[in-house]
């Protein structure tokens, strides 16, 4: 089966009456994961946004019950897995029958690709240089390159019923926004984050001062149109775009751009990291018994309390938790990014 195209993925429409724009991720039957394409996608729609006269303010939001679970990760190890290196190129903008792959094997096959998130191009980190007003909603699952775009936005909207995280802490150990993310949430709370690997309520955001406004979800779309039209009524473009620049030199001084290349470097090493006993590894053996299935033994290990699906968190806790342990709890697999 082909993957579906990436205006299929990313919808967008635009007023330019009010000059509020949206993003919407559909592909809710993939906890709305992006493929390298729609994330391409997302990129483009950004800068474009950020020149276009008729885009003052950009609505980011998800269809169905999650904001999203991150970026596809069956397809991004398919692709890193894949001796035809046309795919990856593409993700990279680059033309295969030009372009020779750095060989597997060599530090620069697995740190192209986390360094290239570096890049605003890539879709990853866009949000953070756009220039207007960006606004997020956020329900259900805000995880992974999900997670990227509520941390880069100016404002975030939020359901009460959101969980916010990263996944790769439990199986992977790192994300290319770190450093963002320490800044944002402070280093106390983003540590424990990062450790045990369980994810935030929107009540623990909100603590975090991460959300500007938490609602109930049959509230989330009226309280993200009241912002969004507060934003476009308020300053001209010319004001909010001096605005942003001031808002960037201070990012920068924090360090942004640093970070995300320094916690792209060290993730790029995590093929030399080795297990200690059962952790969960991105290795064959992982992708041969089933991502879906080792995921899910690996969430029930944890505390109903720190695991990453809400099925998973809604169960009684148990006294003995393993491999086989609570196999109807299924976790969010979508998060690569």
């Amino acid at each position: 089966m082909s993957d579906p195209a990436p205006e299929d993925i990313i919808l967008f429409e635009k007023d330019p009456k009010t000059r509020i724009a949206t993003i919407t991720f559909d592909r809710p039957e993939h906890l709305n994961a992006p493929t390298a394409a729609a994330r391409l996608r997302y990129a483009e729609l950004l800068h474009r946004c950020n020149i276009d006269d008729d885009v003052k303010v950009l609505v980011v939001r998800g269809v169905g019950e999650d904001f999203g679970t991150g970026a596809d990760l069956p397809e991004f190890m398919a692709n890193q897995k894949a001796e035809d290196p046309t795919r990856r190129l593409r993700e990279f903008k680059l033309d295969p029958e030009d372009v020779t792959f750095p060989p597997r094997g060599s530090f620069r096959f697995g740190a192209s690709v986390s360094q290239w998130y570096a890049n605003p191009q890539a879709g990853c980190r866009s949000l953070q240089e756009f220039k207007k007003i960006s606004i997020v909603e956020t329900k259900g699952y805000c995880y992974g390159w999900h997670f990227y775009q509520a941390t880069d936005a100016d404002l975030v909207i939020s359901s009460d019923d959101t969980l916010f995280g990263h996944p790769s802490f439990r199986y992977y150990g790192w994300g290319p926004r770190m450093w963002t993310w320490a800044q944002m949430i402070g280093l106390r709370k983003f540590q424990e984050m990062v450790f045990t690997g369980r994810p935030f309520t929107a009540s623990e955001m909100d603590e975090c001062n991460f959300i500007n406004s938490m609602v109930p979800r049959d509230e989330l779309e009226a309280e993200t149109a009241k912002y969004a039209q507060a934003c476009a009524r308020n300053r001209p473009v010319d004001t909010v775009f001096q605005q942003k620049v001031f808002f960037e030199v201070m990012k920068q001084q924090q360090g942004e751009y640093m970070g995300s290349l320094l916690s792209g470097f060290f993730e790029s090493m995590g093929g030399s990291v080795r297990p200690d006993d059962e952790d969960l590894m991105l290795d064959d053996s992982t992708f041969d018994r089933g991502l879906n299935e080792s995921v899910k033994d690996n969430d029930s290990r944890f505390p109903p309390e720190f695991r990453l699906s809400k099925s998973g968190r809604a169960q009684a806790p148990q006294q003995a938790t393993g491999p086989g342990t609570d196999t109807e709890t299924a976790g969010p697999t979508g998060n690569s990014a």
